[in-house]
């Protein structure tokens, strides 16, 4: 460490949280979109997640760096777009001088909440709903590239979102990050895109099918109803409508007709 990095970390107050620059958060930044680089059984995220952190403890006294880097090293699991929180989080209790101890129990809470909120919010939630606004937009007459860049474009926006905003709210809570973490976006918009994305399913499916069908075809009245019923079926019991078993309908659906044929 150079001397007048020792300087900055001597003077700081104990109470005044450690500095961090904007470069070495955006450096952070693009390298949580790499967490999963490194997945594997042993330490899942954890090797990923050191690696991000990396450039905010740079200016770390060398003792306390290389302490920091193998804690943050070990075994960690989340859901990789929320990575960001637990980076910012345990930076900060790193860069503040949390007590190991401490930053320990603490990395191991994290686990579960930003695994489960992340599931809920992206693959049951965001993911599905992406996927019926670009199938939409076929339904709708557009080509197949316009349909895959609308879903990557649509898709991106969120989950780049959901990361920065995890590493901003992580670095600027540190290890009060829990009230973060209640935010009515993580209790109620899983359900609530549930919902739509199962009205939407009900609307589009059939007109989708009633695009690849043509005009004109005996089927194609039968599309529209099927449209009605099916919006009315999920809207119903879009709770228990969930992706899985929604797909699976839709399958078994194909399947019959199939075999009716």
């Amino acid at each position: 460490m150079t001397a007048p990095q020792l300087h900055k970390w001597a003077r700081r107050d104990p109470g005044t949280p450690a500095p961090v620059g904007k470069a070495a958060i955006a450096a952070a930044f693009i390298r949580l979109f790499a967490v999963q680089g490194s997945w594997n059984y042993e330490t899942m995220l954890g090797n990923g997640i050191a690696f991000s952190m990396k450039p905010l403890l740079k200016d770390l006294p060398e003792d306390r760096y290389h302490s920091a880097m193998a804690r943050q090293a070990r075994y960690f699991n989340a859901h990789p777009y929320l990575a960001g929180v637990a980076v910012g989080s345990l930076a900060r209790a790193e860069l503040d001088g949390e007590n190991p101890a401490r930053i320990e129990r603490f990395r191991t809470a994290l686990c579960g909440p930003l695994g489960s909120v992340g599931d809920q919010l992206v693959w049951a939630g965001w993911l599905p709903l992406c996927s019926l606004i670009a199938l939409t937009t076929f339904a709708l007459g557009a080509g197949p590239l316009a349909v895959v860049c609308i879903f990557l474009g649509v898709y991106n926006v969120g989950h780049v979102a959901l990361r920065a905003w995890g590493l901003r709210v992580g670095l600027r809570s540190g290890m009060r990050v829990a009230p973060a973490l209640a935010n009515p976006v993580f209790r109620e918009w899983p359900a609530a895109l549930a919902r739509i994305s199962a009205v939407l399913a009900g609307l589009i499916l059939p007109l989708a099918l009633q695009r690849i069908i043509g005009p004109g075809r005996v089927l194609a009245g039968g599309v529209a109803v099927v449209a009605v019923i099916g919006a009315v079926i999920l809207a119903r019991f879009g709770a228990r409508a969930t992706g899985w078993r929604a797909a699976l309908g839709v399958l078994a659906i194909f399947v019959l007709y199939s075999v009716a044929r």
